[in-house]
């Protein structure tokens, strides 16, 4: 059933949003397991490629992993020119981090580096030192009603959008009502901008555990009732546009317009630090700028992390962007090639091995560790209980024999631990 927020006489919500308690006793017991099995919290050190020392301590005997489990999807977070990027901020400046609000004052490469990304993305560019604070200050003015002409709207969330969307739900219904409908369910959010005046929906471009929202019909639903769209793209940054505009940017129209938010990592495809958020006209910049909370105390991106975003700019203004998106096209037709996933045939780099056990899915996971590939064993609260399983994230920089072994080790892994050849039926 949706979830909704019904209002008291006093306009407050009478249901609520949270219920960690529950959350906590429920996954204690398959975090437990999993870090006794040495696949969680683990420590390493770049090397070369995708390849990493795991452990701590001297390098000396610690063996090298194949890293499948960050998401810098093209590579660059590892890259001269970001990396390069990094240490000139921190030298021109003398300095990691402005200790001030940014109402106050601000160091010179904070703007230089907003205003590259309007630039680049067509759109006013706010920078962010991570996504969740983007959006952490963006909720309680969308749900104010300050971003949709002075309305308060119906807030509709996407059933699977990120923990770093959910997580603010009580924040949203203390200002107004909400709903959280079925994933991708565009008929349930047809119905209710029929039913309300002025709606907002809040989903991500592309899922952390895999799949995509339908962009182009809910840009229909917005030509038809004026929908309100709020989308976090943090996975599809980068990988899709001629400038890396992203998965959500790349489906608008030049000019984002008034009743469009999209919000981007500049940690994962873009290989830098932080976060962004594209705003679509002048009134949306000032709003953030003077009354998104996180945006003004002490948290843009600090010196290095904004030294590297704008090598990464570089990158994203250049050729080399177009041939590491088609490398990162290559190496996940590979993956499909050799393993069947609920993804298979899409154009993302996230893929799940679906296998339903918790204790198997770490078993698993443990298996491949051995073997040499380090992936993400996924459970409750991440994913629905009983639905475990493991999290592939493939990046252009993955050598295409590290794929085809990893493929092979995970059907050999999912048949001995199972019992069963893969996929599991």
């Amino acid at each position: 059933m949706p979830q909704r927020s019904p209002l008291s006489e006093n306009g407050r919500p009478t249901v609520h949003f949270r219920n960690t308690s529950y959350m906590i006793n429920k996954s204690r017991p398959y975090f437990d397991a999993a870090h006794e099995a040495g696949v969680m919290a683990v420590h390493g050190r770049s090397t070369t490629g995708r390849a990493f020392a795991l452990g701590s301590g001297p390098l000396d005997g610690r063996p090298e992993k194949i890293d499948f489990v960050r998401c810098s999807y093209l590579g660059l977070d590892n890259h001269p020119l970001i990396v390069a990027g990094a240490i000139d901020a921190i030298e021109a400046h003398r300095s990691l981090h402005w200790s001030c609000a940014r109402t106050r004052l601000n160091c010179d490469l904070l703007a230089e580096l907003e205003a590259t990304l309007s630039e680049m993305f067509c759109a006013s560019v706010l920078a962010f030192s991570t996504v969740m604070l983007a959006n952490l200050g963006a909720m309680p003015l969308l749900s104010s009603g300050q971003l949709t002409g002075g309305r308060k709207p119906l807030v509709v969330f996407d059933r699977l959008a990120h923990i770093s969307l959910a997580y603010h739900k009580p924040v949203v219904a203390d200002e107004t009502r909400l709903e959280t409908i079925e994933h991708n369910d565009i008929d349930a959010l047809e119905r209710l901008c029929r039913e309300h005046p002025v709606v907002a929906y809040v989903c991500d471009g592309i899922y952390s555990m895999g799949g995509n929202a339908p962009i182009k019909e809910l840009r229909q639903l917005q030509e038809r009732y004026g929908l309100f769209l709020y989308v976090d793209d943090a996975h599809g940054i980068s990988l899709f546009g001629q400038q890396g505009e992203g998965f959500a940017r790349s489906q608008f129209p030049q000019v984002l317009g008034d009743r469009t938010i999209i919000v981007a990592s500049l940690a994962k495809g873009f290989g830098a630090s932080g976060g962004m958020v594209m705003l679509g006209t002048a009134d949306q910049e000032a709003l953030f700028r003077r009354y998104s909370i996180p945006y003004a105390f002490s948290v843009p991106p600090n010196l290095a992390a904004l030294g590297a975003a704008l090598g990464s700019c570089k990158i994203h203004c250049s050729a080399e962007l177009g041939d590491r998106q088609r490398r990162l096209t290559q190496r996940i037709k590979l993956f499909d090639r050799h393993v069947a996933t609920a993804q298979q045939g899409n154009s993302f780099p996230i893929r799940m091995i679906a296998i339903g056990s918790e204790t198997k899915a770490i078993a698993i996971t443990k298996e491949l560790l051995d073997a040499g590939f380090y992936t993400s064993v996924t459970f409750f609260p991440t994913v629905a209980q009983g639905k475990a399983g493991i999290r592939v994230c493939i990046t252009a920089d993955h050598e295409e024999k590290d794929i085809a072994r990893l493929c092979d080790c995970i059907l050999d892994a999912v048949a001995e631990v199972t019992g069963k050849p893969y996929p599991l039926r």
